[in-house]
């Protein structure tokens, strides 16, 4: 399904305890496969209580790039309006950490 050059690294974060999210996961979640050869992100997944949220969560990162970092939270920021949109930042900072971590060695 995906190229053996791919990684699967995960970030996560907390967001307010009245989220629903917070409710069933007790954490939010974003995974990502990423190409390692060229790090473009080829597919996305969080933790959400809505399937069109995850679904227009992908929408927001599959074909772009670990290193368009400001690109992908500005663009969360102008078309993610849900109740977990720093939780999703947070979530995807934290996962460019880890994928940074695992590129430099």
């Amino acid at each position: 399904m995906f190229p053996k050059e791919a990684i699967y690294v995960i970030g996560d974060s907390k967001t307010a305890s009245n989220n629903p999210i917070m409710q069933q996961y007790n954490a939010y979640f974003v995974g990502l496969v990423v190409d390692t050869r060229n790090h473009e992100i080829l597919e996305a997944e969080c933790s959400s209580t809505i399937p069109l949220t995850s679904k227009f969560i992908k929408s927001l990162f599959i074909g772009r790039f670990m290193h368009e970092q400001e690109e992908i939270i500005s663009e969360i920021e102008s078309r993610y309006f849900g109740s977990s949109q720093k939780a999703l930042i947070v979530a995807f900072k934290n996962a460019l950490i880890k994928y940074n971590q695992l590129i430099t060695g």
